[in-house]
């Protein structure tokens, strides 16, 4: 884990997110695409954080407003890179924005979500430790396939980055890769970026020729190596996106797991980042756990459930298949199966709410029942009332929204709806199939219904009279049977 005294501030950093990421195929900036639940260029702003830069600047360019906004919340500043003509040409444009007291600064790319604080840590310590101009760290993979190879002197120092393309076999046969991640020394950078000159295809300004520039010029580059190689992956393709997902994913249920928390079939479950869950809570097959949901101890978590942004309480449990959104639910109630809590329902302890029950912007109290087919929205539930099958709040007139408040031990008949604004008192009955539109005092009996009458005999009467009118059964027809046709005789 990083230290927390800000030891590093004589650093700044500075994050490439210009791009736009033409091999995902894609109209969004590359580093505003998702995995882990977060933008690309949030999760490496995040592991800067820890470390108290002087400041941590993010090169912009390809949809540079929408980057900003995604950036801005986490404190990091912008500058925009306009034309885009390489990451040599991106620290240019930055050297006005960097801190005058900065000594060092720390190269990342946007799109290497993997990549650890305490990783990051270690690497500007050593660095800034070894006197080097410059450091790069390195991987090695068992596939070092599209990455920039690192050619070490006998000394163990870089010699060159050499990219692919332009790799000997013997140097294409190099396992240790350059992870685009760098530390500069700002003393030593700055000339040489300004003799970088676009000897290339594409006619822009590298950050490794800056490198190889130093070596010319008599500096010392170091190459310092990553102890996990996954950390320096990058983004490039949809394949490599979703791969990397999947180890962040890996890592937060592996993290819930160290803690305490049971997940079953682990990779079927997903969960966000900001996901909280505390201990002997078990989370089953199929789960999502999204936003910023909050799940206190010994809860039960149950299999298909979606919950975003939720609050639940120690001990409470959700059933098979809900689908729940920043709302709570307190402690011993339980909610499911197939249940919706959409914003603003608030569960009150030892609460039921069952199947195929929608609660909506409604509080319930302890001990309140609703098991079954009912909508609860825009309402007050007191302590202790029982919600029967069907009931409905029917809370729109057609231009607002109206409230409906059911007092403490109210027991409400199956199939009623309570037309809001209306009141229904402490201890009073609702009878089944009513259809309230007056307040119900307290231990009251409220009945809003047609008054039922039985005509004896009606029922057969009905089908004596249908049958006479029924007209008669059609004779069948008998088949015609087909003529045969007398054979023609042959000519001889």
């Amino acid at each position: 884990m990083p230290s927390r005294a800000p030891a590093l501030a004589d650093f700044s950093a500075v994050i490439l997110a210009a791009g736009k990421g033409t091999r995902l195929r894609s109209n969004f900036a590359k580093v505003l695409h998702r995995a882990g639940g977060r933008a690309l260029v949030e999760h490496v702003i995040r592991a800067c954080l820890p470390l108290h830069f002087r400041e941590i600047a993010v090169i912009v360019g390809y949809q540079a407003e929408a980057v900003g906004d995604c950036v801005a919340p986490l404190g990091a500043g912008t500058v925009l890179q306009r034309p885009q003509n390489g990451t040599g040409h991106a620290l240019r444009v930055a050297r006005p924005k960097l801190h005058r007291r900065s000594k060092f600064v720390l190269v990342l790319p946007g799109d290497a979500p993997l990549i650890r604080s305490g990783t990051l840590e270690r690497f500007a310590h050593a660095h800034r430790s070894s006197g080097a101009a410059a450091t790069i760290l390195t991987a090695v993979v068992a596939d070092p396939t599209g990455y920039g190879r690192i050619v070490r002197k006998s000394d163990n120092s870089v010699a060159r980055i050499v990219e692919e393309r332009a790799a000997a076999p013997d140097e294409r046969a190099i396992s240790e890769i350059n992870s685009s991640i760098y530390a500069f020394t700002l003393d030593s950078l700055w000339p040489c970026l300004d003799a970088l000159r676009p000897d290339n295809v594409h006619k822009e300004l590298y950050l490794t020729d800056a490198v190889a520039l130093l070596n010319l010029r008599g500096f010392r580059v170091l190459a310092e190596l990553a102890t996990d190689a996954q950390e320096v992956l990058g983004c490039n393709t949809r394949a490599e996106l979703v791969e990397v997902d999947r180890i962040l994913r890996d890592r937060k249920r592996r993290d819930l797991m160290d803690s305490g928390v049971t997940i079953y079939l682990p990779d079927t479950v997903l969960i966000d980042p900001d996901v909280r869950i505390g201990p002997d809570t078990v989370v089953e097959p199929g789960v999502q756990l999204l936003g910023s949901t909050r799940i206190g101890a010994n809860c039960a978590i149950r299999t298909g459930s979606v919950l975003r942004d939720m609050v639940i309480d120690d001990g409470a449990s959700v059933l098979e298949h809900c689908v729940m959104a920043s709302s709570r639910i307190r402690s011993g109630s339980a909610v499911g199966p197939f249940s919706r809590l959409r914003s603003g329902a608030d569960i009150g302890p030892n609460a039921k709410v069952g199947n195929f029950v929608e609660v909506k912007k409604s509080r319930l109290a302890e001990n309140v029942k609703a098991q079954h087919l009912t909508y609860l929205g825009d309402a007050g539930i007191g302590k202790g009332s029982n919600i029967g099958a069907g009931t409905i709040t029917c809370n729109y007139d057609g231009v607002s929204k109206n409230r409906t408040v059911i007092g403490s031990s109210v027991f409400i008949g199956s199939n009623t709806a309570l037309v809001a604004p209306v009141r229904v008192g402490d201890r009073a009955y609702v009878a089944a199939g009513s259809t309230i539109t007056d307040n119900v005092p307290p231990d009251a009996l409220g009945i809003a219904r047609g008054r039922q009458s039985n005509k004896p005999g009606w029922a057969a009467a009905r089908r004596k009279q249908l049958a006479a009118a029924a007209p008669p059964p059609r004779a069948a027809k008998k088949r015609a049977r087909p003529r045969r046709r007398p054979a023609r005789k042959r000519r001889r």
